[in-house]
């Protein structure tokens, strides 16, 4: 556990230390990268996330998703985990927790078929750290109980780190996209 927070910080002080023009050119490049990936195009419902502080930001894709016909649902945080809700473009969203933007909590919950994963840290066998609190490790395991379900991280190259220590309950991804490469991980959807 001390390691993965060594490495979080490292990797969050590196993405917030990248010059705002440069993540913000990166994040195009990125959601270029997400909305040219075939298995993502098969998705009928990607589950997306609005960013936070120095996160790569996928709205832009989220937004490509919509005008070629995919839904879009955004993670609502709540005790048990999170909840995805149905998100269209226009619509409001709700302060939730953590500082998160996040789709009206009365609307119904959907499960995507396809996951648009933030991290703080990455390494080449798909591993990532998340902020902690295993809130995407939870979603991933509960969705993918009943079918598969494919998971994309997105990062900034400066976010890559040697080894993420893995623990039992840690999913890998099946990509990792970051503004220099698209990172494929051989594993089934």
């Amino acid at each position: 556990m001390a390691r993965k927070a060594e490495l979080r910080r490292a990797a969050l002080a590196a993405r917030d230390a990248l010059d705002p023009a440069a993540r913000q050119a990166a994040s195009a490049v990125i959601a270029r990268a997400l909305l040219a990936l075939p298995e993502l195009t098969e998705a009928r419902l990607v589950g997306a996330f609005w960013p936070i502080r120095s996160e790569v930001d996928p709205r832009p894709a989220a937004e490509g998703l919509l005008a070629r016909g995919q839904a879009v649902a955004l993670p609502h945080v709540t005790p048990e985990g999170l909840v995805f809700r149905e998100w269209r473009l226009g619509e409001a969203l709700v302060a939730g927790s953590f500082g998160l933007s996040e789709p009206d909590p009365a609307l119904p919950p959907v499960d995507p078929d396809a996951l648009i994963v933030p991290l703080a840290a990455f390494d080449r066998t798909g591993q990532r750290i998340g902020y902690g609190r295993g809130y995407y490790d939870g979603a991933i395991t509960r969705l993918s109980r009943h079918r598969p379900i494919l998971t994309v991280g997105i990062g900034f190259a400066a976010q890559e780190v040697a080894d993420v220590p893995a623990e039992p309950h840690d999913r890998p991804l099946h990509f990792v996209i970051t503004e220099a490469e698209v990172i494929r991980f051989d594993r089934t959807a």
